[in-house]
């Protein structure tokens, strides 16, 4: 049976982190790795954007009296709210911000949304290199029975604790979390730096046990990186940022150093980030030639090669992607993938191959995000909705998960020990 609990699910609840917001009050958001619920992978411009010029529903240019009469319905609708609505006052700016998310909505593109002021200083904060939270320091899924343990992040209170992937919460201070939404689930984990909360564990057939776990502050790495045995390097990339050109390039210098016969370069629950980052990160990996292709609405195309300078050229290589690969992650795993040069293992990624410019908007009032091209791989595959599919598949099943097997790092190693 296949794991869902190792799954993005398709509402892209992904990597949820049990962590609490420091950025604004009560902004609890472990989906950091991307704003109103998906992955990004354009780096907003440091430049002005012209405005565009007003269209009408025929689609040629209005007038300002033509925009007058369109929008007549939406301040009379906006009067008889402030005239009939049972709970009085209204909230003005929640009305704002819940038009300028309808009007992105009408478009039927889950990736044009409108981002609160809150999301859009936690996607900055995440891919600056800023993000410091408060919590255990787990990865999460939310979309199981229970609240299951991805990945506890490298010596965070959750590792120093003995959790383990595939760990389910059960209960939280005594409180059975039975029927409860994983979302309300991992809130009630959250807390500040200090205080203790007591998780009632269920791993595998064993009976349940209670783990006290200390909250402290966590920084929200970007990568980890380690030697395996039989001198495999192993990279796990968590997000591409802001940061992480420098800090791959590092972990690599110190990996290649000690002569390993190969790599691994796990992508796994990876839901993106900035466009110029996937490029750099390839680049690390192919010497030189084409990494994909953006192309735009009206056919035209722009072309992203490999800049000169990568360190891991040439050493033998394998990607691990999953349903969590997305975005960035999709780009560098199909560049390696059709240049021949890394083979990957493990399961079909989610398929996000459209790109996105968040843009600021006026009064603090947050940022609209709008797909402004699709992207294609170097052979001009287009992966929107359909994702890479790994050279080698490999699941992780519950039974896998719940033991703590990887078997796909597994069938990464072997590869490259041949």
């Amino acid at each position: 049976m296949k794991s869902r609990g190792w799954v993005i699910a398709i509402s892209i609840v992904v990597v949820l982190v049990l962590v609490s917001g420091a950025c604004s009050a009560g902004f609890l958001a472990g989906r950091f790795l991307f704003p109103a619920q998906t992955p990004v992978v354009a780096q907003a411009p440091e430049v002005s954007l012209p405005q565009p010029e007003a269209s009408s529903s025929t689609g040629t240019t209005a007038t300002p009296e033509e925009l007058e009469e369109l929008f007549k319905p939406f301040w009379e609708a906006w009067d008889l709210l402030h005239e009939q609505y049972v709970d009085q006052p209204l909230d003005d700016e929640q009305l704002m911000r819940g038009a300028l998310s309808g009007m992105m909505d009408s478009l039927g593109d889950p990736y044009t949304s409108y981002m609160e002021p809150e999301e859009y200083q936690m996607l900055n904060d995440e891919l600056q290199g800023n993000l410091t939270y408060e919590g255990i320091g787990a990865w999460v899924d939310t979309t199981k029975d229970f609240l299951t343990i991805i990945s506890p992040m490298p010596g965070s209170p959750a590792d120093k604790a003995g959790l383990k992937p595939g760990d389910r919460i059960i209960a939280i201070d005594g409180e059975d979390m039975s029927g409860v939404d994983g979302e309300l689930v991992r809130q009630k984990v959250l807390g500040p730096a200090g205080s203790t909360v007591t998780l009632t564990i269920l791993r595998n057939d064993q009976e349940p046990f209670d783990v006290a776990v200390t909250r402290d502050s966590i920084k929200v790495p970007t990568l980890e990186s380690r030697m395996l045995e039989g001198d495999i390097a192993y990279v796990h990339l968590f997000v591409f940022g802001e940061n992480t050109k420098r800090e791959l390039r590092n972990a690599l210098s110190e990996l290649l150093d000690q002569k390993p016969k190969g790599l691994i370069l796990d992508l796994r629950f990876n839901g993106g980030g900035y466009l110029e980052t996937a490029i750099d990160v390839a680049s690390e990996f192919i010497d030189e030639g084409v990494i994909m292709y953006e192309e735009y609405g009206d056919g035209s195309r722009k072309t992203y090669e490999a800049r000169p300078g990568g360190l891991a050229t040439d050493i033998p290589l394998v990607v691990l992607i999953n349903e969590g690969s997305a975005s960035a992650s999709e780009i560098v795993a199909g560049a390696l993938q059709d240049r021949e040069r890394a083979l990957l293992v493990g399961e079909t990624s989610f398929g996000k191959g459209l790109v996105q410019i968040p843009t600021v908007l006026q009064n603090d009032q947050g940022a609209v995000r709008i797909t402004v091209a699709r992207w294609l791989t170097p052979n001009e595959s287009m992966i929107n909705g359909v994702g890479l599919t790994p050279d080698y598949a490999v699941e992780i099943t519950d039974e896998d998960a719940n033991a703590g097997r990887d078997p796909q790092l597994d069938k990464a190693v072997e590869l490259l020990s041949k």
